[in-house]
């Protein structure tokens, strides 16, 4: 419940309650696959590659390729917003808050969904006809802080060169199907930690600056979205880009949103934002993992 309330009374200057700059929308949310999910586990199948046989001779028996199948499950999670807003606080305010109480209750929901989505990228995923098997991130699908593309190492942000190697790695791995999106998710010192780097070329560092301006937002072949989100841990972020069909997000119960008055409250209002949602990873091959430094 809120007790800074009176902060908004009408011996304020300013009759307009505004809502402190933040992330707005799930940023993440368009950049993988989304699923309806019936319960708390649902498990998502998967068919994994398969080879073309040989034809013996004329007439010869059908061999049968035996296709693998697997399965990732997916756990979602309930999670909800509420506060009130007291009805003699309201009639002493030149503003109704409520539907600044609202818009902020949702961004945080939004917000929610990146951070469930950014933990799944790495998080261990569980997989099995019953989910009983655990499968942790490989260290393979990892590109280390200290990266050097000519050899040698030394810690460095973003880097073209570690752009080149994620793009090598999704490629070889052929994670990426035909018109899939690739996208990178990084923050705004990885943007400008390219500006900084020594292998830009002209036009690279022409193309960044757009980047950085918001003019586009493809660069080498991954769509970069920036949100702020992303874990650090010793100045060390951790960035990822990774194809659209890389995680599943299951949503149990997609954004509810209810403003009612509560007699048990003395008739104040209740804004009430929830949301039950989870989120899993498909392919390990569809993700790499890029450590920057963000003191260099």
């Amino acid at each position: 419940m809120s007790q800074q309330i009176d902060t908004a009374l009408v011996n304020q200057y300013r009759s307009n309650i505004e809502v402190q700059f933040q992330q707005m929308n799930s940023r993440l949310r368009p950049t993988v696959l989304s699923e309806s999910q019936n319960g708390e586990y649902d498990y998502y199948d998967r068919i994994e590659a398969t080879e073309a046989l040989d034809v013996p001779a004329r007439h010869a028996d059908t061999q049968y390729t035996d296709t693998p199948h697997s399965r990732r499950r997916n756990q979602t999670k309930p999670k909800y917003w509420a506060d009130l807003i007291d009805k003699r606080d309201r009639l002493r305010m030149l503003a109704d808050p409520t539907s600044s109480y609202t818009r902020n209750a949702i961004a945080a929901l939004n917000r929610s969904i990146d951070r469930t989505i950014i933990t799944a990228f790495d998080a261990t995923a569980y997989a099995g006809k019953e989910g009983g098997t655990a499968i942790t991130f490989p260290s393979s699908q990892e590109i280390a802080v200290n990266y050097v593309e000519s050899g040698g190492a030394a810690n460095s942000n973003l880097t073209i060169g570690k752009l080149r190697q994620a793009r090598f790695l999704l490629d070889s791995a052929e994670a990426v199907e035909d018109g899939e999106e690739m996208t990178l998710a990084c923050t705004a010192k990885q943007i400008q930690g390219l500006l900084r780097t020594t292998e830009v070329t002209s036009a690279d560092y022409n193309t960044v600056k757009a980047l950085v301006k918001g003019e586009i937002d493809t660069f080498m072949g991954f769509k970069f979205v920036r949100l702020e989100l992303l874990t650090v841990a010793s100045n060390v972020r951790s960035c990822f880009a990774y194809g659209r069909t890389a995680l599943t997000l299951g949503i149990a119960d997609d954004l509810f949103v209810s403003v009612d008055r509560l007699p048990t409250k003395h008739f104040s209002v209740q804004v009430y934002v929830s949301l039950d949602m989870g989120a899993v990873r498909m392919w390990e091959e569809k993700v790499v993992r890029i450590l920057c430094d963000e003191t260099t």
